[in-house]
């Protein structure tokens, strides 16, 4: 029997293919500061034939079989192929629902709108599929005697959630800088009861970013934001399942919320190497959506990104991609500039709108996935994306993680906003005749013949 193929991957620089390191070295950046990438051996994957890699995963998905039950690990060979298996760390991420968003879609003038759920994972968001490969990385260089004290991260908070988990799953020491007073309580208790060490700091994120750089630089913290390349191998996943759940046929657009902007390259990254591979054969256009008051990226792509200047990002509802400096603008930029991309912005109201719309036909998506649901409706109302047009929006994160922001909405109490469609509870006496009148007044309101 022949021997099974060896798959490789290693770190690059972006600008200097010659500049390499291996996976498991305690690096972020090239010598001239830019951010690496992962780098695949992809003559030895074109070895195995496009329809044998479709079986594969196909094979794979939901197995009890360790590590390959993961949507992230059930790739492995595309992902981080030299892990030993026994230091995966793993909650079964990836393989969420592609939810058929009919009511909204029909509501918003698009025929085929789909919801890709990445908030139904362990920690609620789609930073587990990233965490999930750094974290093993950690776990096996642990293994090969390389010495890391702890793992950090700054966060808006689902990264941090996500990295509490992982950590304490693995037994590894966390630590995470959160800024104070601009994330959710349930965020902020996910790294807490998880048993990470958790500071709030007096600043916002870009704040939190420069104080764990310099930790991970000076301290022997190993760096788990996503300037490390590694997370991006794990949320590239998502674009290869959304094409694996329409067997294996291409949508039209995928439409992704953007604050930090490694899930952007992300997402076109898992797309090249399908067309690489040749498991599909053309590309989607992607859609970024910004936050109005934090929209250096569509600052950008308004200067036909000639021109890229950070931001002092403003509070808004969407606090995870309150982000004015994000690392990954290069990365992005030149995703969207091969995706044939768009970058959309949406201001605080037409969020808060767009997510209390879709909540009345049956989602309960995040403020970020609302973000990018204001700039879909947006983008099909100029005509950009036509009725007939197959979309995937990617919902980052579960509505359960924000619900003082939908609370605040339909109690009417959203600074700055006032509610078009808010539904309080209606308060009554324990009374058979007032309940059946408010009852049937209510659904003759809400519901006409």
């Amino acid at each position: 029997m022949a021997d099974k193929p060896r798959y490789r991957a290693w770190f690059e620089s972006l600008r200097d293919p010659n500049e390499r390191y291996a996976l498991d070295d305690v690096v972020y950046q090239a010598r001239d500061g830019s951010l690496l990438r992962v780098v695949h051996d992809m003559d030895e994957l074109r070895k195995t034939p496009p329809e044998e890699w479709k079986a594969r995963f196909r094979e794979r998905a939901h197995t009890t079989e360790w590590p390959y039950g993961s949507g992230v690990w059930g790739k492995k060979e595309w992902v981080c192929p030299e892990i030993d298996n026994a230091n995966v760390v793993s909650m079964l991420e990836g393989l969420t629902n592609l939810f058929w968003a009919e009511r909204y879609g029909s509501e918003i003038g698009i025929d085929d709108l789909w919801i890709k759920q990445c908030g139904n994972s362990h920690t609620g968001s789609f930073k587990d599929l990233g965490m999930t490969v750094l974290v093993s990385m950690v776990k096996e260089m642990i293994a090969r005697g390389k010495e890391i004290r702890a793992v950090a991260c700054a966060s808006t908070g689902d990264t941090s959630a996500a990295l509490a988990a992982y950590a304490a799953c693995a037994s590894i020491p966390a630590v995470v800088f959160l800024p104070k007073g601009k994330v959710s309580i349930p965020q902020l208790i996910q790294p807490i009861a998880n048993g990470a060490i958790v500071f709030q700091l007096e600043t916002d994120f870009d704040g939190c970013m420069e104080i764990v750089k310099r930790v991970a630089q000076s301290d022997g913290i190993y760096l788990a934001n996503s300037m490390n390349s590694l997370r991006i191998e794990g949320q590239k996943t998502v674009g290869i399942e959304i094409v694996q759940e329409f067997d294996w046929e291409v949508p039209d657009w995928i439409v992704i919320p953007g604050g930090n902007l490694g899930n952007v390259s992300a997402l076109a990254k898992g797309f090249d190497m399908m067309l690489d591979l040749g498991l599909v054969t053309r590309r989607p256009r992607i859609a970024c959506a910004q936050a109005q008051q934090a929209n250096p990226l569509y600052l950008s792509y308004q200067r036909n990104f000639e021109v890229f200047e950070p931001i002092a990002a403003r509070p808004t509802l969407a606090t995870a991609i309150q982000i004015g400096n994000p690392v990954s603008i290069e990365k992005a930029i030149a995703a969207l500039k091969r995706f044939d991309g768009i970058v959309e912005q949406a201001s605080e109201a037409e969020l808060a709108e767009a997510a209390a719309h879709a909540d009345r036909t049956g989602l309960f998506n995040c403020p970020h996935t609302a973000v990018a649901l204001a700039a879909t409706a947006k983008l099909r109302e100029r005509g950009e994306i036509r009725t007939s047009d197959r979309v995937v929006v990617i919902s980052t994160a579960h509505g359960l993680k924000f619900v003082d922001f939908k609370v605040r909405y339909h109690e009417m109490r959203l600074e700055g906003i006032e509610s078009q469609i808010p539904n309080p509870p209606i308060s009554l006496p324990a009374e058979y005749g007032a309940v059946r009148d408010a009852m049937l007044r209510e659904i003759d309101r809400r519901f006409p013949a």
